[in-house]
């Protein structure tokens, strides 16, 4: 078939990859000059399965309440007059239960395991190249309570087979050696060793030249204006530069999705939650993390990308407002400084901010919706990166008519009732 994707960051690229590679003739759209230049440009780096769980817990209200009282508070809410933000907060509210948890974190390790999977035998099969490394995740825990509330997830962990490790400070100290440079700021950590870093946006814009290479044609610069219906089906999309028809299309434009479906009678539930980094250039490889550490009170990821540095973290629920803001920069200067203070050069930080595409319980929307030939890639939150090779490998099979690989349940639009 011919099928146009609409987005071309990192989960809009590996679904025109594996539609190629599934035989169709795939044509993709993109507002930027490049592939990846959004969401997917400078995000935290971490592929990791085994974090993969929903924001809306037990606690969570609570917590919430006490951060936005913190000056390094890893929450920020700026409420505004849009009834969409309110409608989202409302249903995240209502995730925030023992069972909805379990379930949600259940279908997001189901998806991102077998991501992680997809993912390995891309590399494997095209050799493809991104500051990858494959060394684990290590959540640091700085006080005996964060190790307390560690349990419920590892019993999680458990259930879905993920491998994991509960360390003491010296534990944390033998996976990641430049921590013993400031002992005494942590007590233990949880170790996911199957977890995986890499430059995100190196992946995306490798991955549209091999998508090239199989026929794939990236239309840059061009500006989707509205899609065009007919009772059940799609039957174009405008854009600046003219209409463009094909037999299917994949809508995979993160946050802006809801915008575009609101306009033929689609609520998707999905909202933009900002989140920032800082990358700083490694001045001390010995003092600088070997692969992802979570800082469990700030709620930030510190990753090595070659000889550079990441720092992400913040969920900052303020609409589509791209402005950088000082306070968040000095957030992840002060997290990385306090658990590797010799690793980065902090005088020559670049400062970053996108838009996560979040749903109210955690689980990205995948699969057909209201119309017979359109389908749904989005609402992944941070697990983009994450989840991108199987959730592209999911709609394609789709698309293909063909049965996916792993259980579909849970991650359609039905979930919501619609």
């Amino acid at each position: 078939m011919k099928v146009i994707v609409l987005g071309s960051g990192v989960i809009g690229t590996t679904s025109a990859y594996f539609l190629a590679k599934a035989g169709h003739e795939v044509t993709v759209i993109e507002r930027q000059p490049q592939a990846g230049m959004e969401t997917s440009f400078a995000n935290a780096g971490e592929v990791s399965p085994g974090c993969s769980a929903p924001w809306a817990g037990p606690g969570i209200p609570l917590k919430a309440l006490k951060w936005l009282l913190q000056k390094h508070s890893p929450l920020v809410v700026r409420p505004g007059l849009d009834p969409h933000m309110w409608r989202w907060m409302g249903q995240m509210l209502m995730n925030c239960n023992q069972k909805s948890y379990e379930r949600n974190k259940g279908r997001m390790l189901r998806l991102a395991q077998y991501s992680r999977a997809c993912l390995v035998q891309l590399r494997a099969d095209t050799g493809i190249a991104y500051d990858e490394r494959s060394q684990g995740t290590l959540q640091v825990f700085r006080t005996q309570h964060q190790v307390d509330e560690a349990a419920g997830d590892i019993a999680l962990l458990e259930r879905y087979g993920v491998r994991h490790a509960l360390l003491d400070q010296h534990g944390c100290e033998a996976a990641e050696p430049a921590l013993a440079r400031v002992r005494g700021r942590f007590v233990g950590g949880l170790q996911l060793p199957d977890d995986e870093t890499g430059d995100c946006f190196k992946f995306t814009q490798a991955l549209a030249a091999l998508a090239q290479g199989l026929g794939v044609k990236f239309r840059y610069g061009v500006e989707i204006k509205r899609l065009s219906v007919d009772q059940e089906k799609i039957t174009g999309v405008v854009t600046s530069k003219g209409e463009l028809k094909a037999d299917a299309y994949v809508l995979a434009l993160g946050s802006y999705s809801p915008l575009l479906l609101r306009e033929v009678g689609i609520g998707i539930p999905v909202y933009p939650v900002k989140g920032y980094s800082i990358t700083l250039p490694v001045i001390d490889a010995q003092g600088a993390p070997q692969s992802t550490v979570l800082d469990e009170t700030l709620k930030v990821a510190i990753t090595r990308l070659g000889e550079r540095i990441r720092v992400g973290g913040t969920a900052e629920i303020t609409g589509y407002d791209l402005r950088l803001r000082d306070e968040r920069r000095a957030t992840l200067l002060h997290s990385v400084g306090e658990l590797f203070p010799e690793g980065g050069d902090s005088a020559q930080v670049e400062f970053w901010c996108g838009l996560r595409p979040m749903t109210p319980d955690g689980t990205p929307v995948l699969g057909p919706a209201r119309y017979r030939n359109l389908f749904l890639n989005t609402g992944h939150g941070t697990l983009g990166w994450t989840m991108c090779c199987g959730s592209a490998r999911v709609v394609a099979d789709l698309v293909s008519r063909r049965q996916p690989d792993i259980s579909v349940e849970g991650l359609f639009m039905d979930r919501y009732g619609r």
